[in-house]
Parts: structure tokens; C-alpha cells; sequence
């Protein structure tokens, strides 16, 4: 059976499918990234987890995979193929597609960054499915975003479009490792209201789901963390609105796992500060921790459209 290798590598774990011509998972597998062993070994487990993929397809599919498609965090060269920079790997520069074509026997191979490709899936086959233009928002140790239009997901001149956590919604507010004061995720990532919410407790180990929870039992304390999250998240997204106008916006990370617990206050935060601006539809991700591997067969499956193109007009 035709298909292609999925990967979604992330700080602690990877996540990978064997994905068919139709997005079915065919096949997956999970494993640890092991970044305490240097970015060095964790390239070498990207590269043997693929290899081992291959292996599997060849053996239960009856062929090997047709091309591979990777999503990695930080910052990504998805021309080039390069992978920038993370800081939760401690890599630099380095040309994993090249690494993962030689590994995998010269296939076409996609890299793409994390939240960007989580987006693509929610946008294409996901809470957005059938849309032309949204915004997928990722709320978790950090807030970034994917921009869709038309079926794809625009990365920018230099690939760092849809950072959207680093909206500047506190002027002269807290500062981030960014380099900037008051950034949005500062304020309204699953991280900042963990962090908020341990500070009112005085219990170093609570977090926002355990925020998310209290809000539900009425306590005032918890409401007041939570609102002033809801409120600078409000404010980051009407700029985005402003800049973007997508008829659909797409909420998911850890903190989107409240349910209308952010939702319902979520909404009506952004409808109270809109005036001309068109208020977009505003729904919970469907896809939950498979929208990266889904995401990247996408990739893969997209590139071997386009090189199929390209061969049959020479």
C-alpha cells in the first residue's frame, strides 16, 4: 500500500505514523527524543526511528514509503530544509531533510515547523476542514500560531510567520526570553497561568489545569488568574484578527483542553473589544496530539504531488 512517514518531534517525545493517501494512520509509534544525550543524539534518533518506519512499511505494506514529511520546533528553514534552531533540543543549523533523504534511500522528505504543521492538518482535515482563510492558535508552554489560506499554511519571508505569542499585549509588562516586555505569551500560555496560579496558591506543583478546575468550583481567586489570562489572550487575538481577518479561528494546546471553560469567556472577550472587524468563528482543535503527525504526512504527501507535477510537464 502506497504511503508516506510521518514524524512530529517534540522536546520530550516523538510521535510518528504511517500515513496512507487518504490520511489514514496505517501505522504508529512513539518514542522518547532524548535530549538529554545532546542535539547530536537526538538527530541519530530522528534518523534511526525513520529508518526503522521504512523497515516497517517495507515489511507490513508491502513497499517502503514514497517520501517523509518532519515536524520539529524552533526555527525552521522549510526551503532549505534546515532546521534553525530550538532551544528545548539544543540544535543549530542542522540539514535534516538532506539527513533523512540519505537515511531513508533518496525519497522526497518535508520539514516543517511544529505548530505550523499541526495547523495545516486542523486547517485542511481538521476544526477548520473546507475553509479558505484561519488562524490556528497552539496554547501551550508557549503560544504560537499557522496562518491558512487556500489549503496551506504560510510560513513568511524568513519562516518565522504566525508568532503570535510574541505579540506584545503589556507594554513595559513582564519580561520574556524573547527579549521583549509584555508578550503575549507572558500572560495567557498554559505556562504563564500555571505559574500564576502556583504564585496564589503558594503549591509550587499546581498548574493551569488545576486553575481550569477551581474556576469550575467558583473560586474567586482562580477566576481572577483566569480572566486575566482570557483578557490578554483577547487582546493579542483582535490584533491578529485585525491584521489577518480568517473567517475561522482555531484554539488548541493544553489550555484549550478546558473546554468552554475558556471557551465561552474566550469568546466573548473578542466579540466585546471587535468594532469594525469581522468576528470569526471561534472553535476548539479537532485533532488533539495526532494534528502534528497528521500535519506532516500532509507535508509529505503535498511534496510528492508537486514533484509528480513537475515531471510530467518536462
Amino acid at each position: 500500500m502506497r504511503h508516506v512517514i510521518a514524524l512530529d518531534v517534540g522536546g520530550t517525545g516523538m510521535k510518528a505514523a504511517l500515513v496512507g493517501a487518504g490520511g489514514e494512520l496505517l501505522h504508529r509509534a512513539r518514542r522518547a527524543t532524548g535530549r538529554e544525550r545532546g542535539p547530536d543524539a537526538v538527530v541519530d534518533g530522528i534518523l534511526d526511528f525513520a529508518a526503522e518506519l521504512r523497515a516497517y512499511g517495507t515489511e507490513h505494506l508491502g513497499a517502503p514509503a514514497a517520501a517523509a514529511g518532519v515536524a520539529v520546533p524552533g526555527i525552521v528553514d522549510e526551503d532549505l530544509g534546515v532546521a534553525s534552531y530550538s532551544a528545548n533540543l539544543g540544535w543549530r543549523d542542522v540539514p535534516l531533510r538532506e539527513l533523512l533523504a540519505d537515511r531513508l534511500g533518496g525519497v522526497p522528505v518535508a520539514l516543517g515547523h511544529d505548530v505550523r504543521t499541526g495547523g495545516l492538518a486542523e486547517g485542511r482535515i481538521g476544526a477548520g476542514q473546507g475553509t479558505d482563510r484561519f488562524l490556528f492558535v497552539a496554547l501551550g508552554t508557549g503560544i504560537a500560531g499557522a496562518i491558512g489560506i487556500a489549503g496551506r499554511v504560510e510560513a513568511g519571508a524568513h519562516g518565522f510567520a504566525g508568532e503570535i505569542g510574541h505579540v506584545v499585549v503589556r507594554p513595559d509588562g513582564a519580561a520574556c526570553p524573547c527579549g521583549q516586555r509584555g508578550c503575549l505569551e507572558r500572560y495567557a500560555s498554559a505556562a504563564a497561568v500555571s505559574e500564576a496560579w502556583a504564585s496564589v496558591t503558594g503549591n509550587p506543583e499546581a498548574d493551569a489545569a488545576d486553575c481550569a478546575k477551581a474556576v469550575e468550583a467558583e473560586d474567586p481567586r482562580a477566576r481572577e488568574v483566569w480572566q486575566h489570562a482570557v483578557d490578554a489572550l483577547a487582546d493579542g487575538l483582535v490584533t491578529a484578527l485585525t491584521l489577518l481577518d480568517p473567517r475561522i479561528l482555531i484554539i488548541g494546546g493544553g489550555l484549550a483542553e478546558a473546554g468552554e471553560t475558556l471557551f465561552t469567556p474566550l469568546r466573548e472577550a473578542v466579540r466585546s473589544r471587535v468594532t469594525f472587524q469581522k468576528l470569526p468563528t471561534i472553535v476548539p482543535a479537532a485533532l488533539g496530539d495526532t494534528a502534528g503527525c497528521l500535519g506532516a504526512g500532509l507535508l509529505a504527501w503535498d511534496l510528492l504531488d508537486t514533484t509528480n507535477g513537475s515531471e510530467a510537464t518536462r
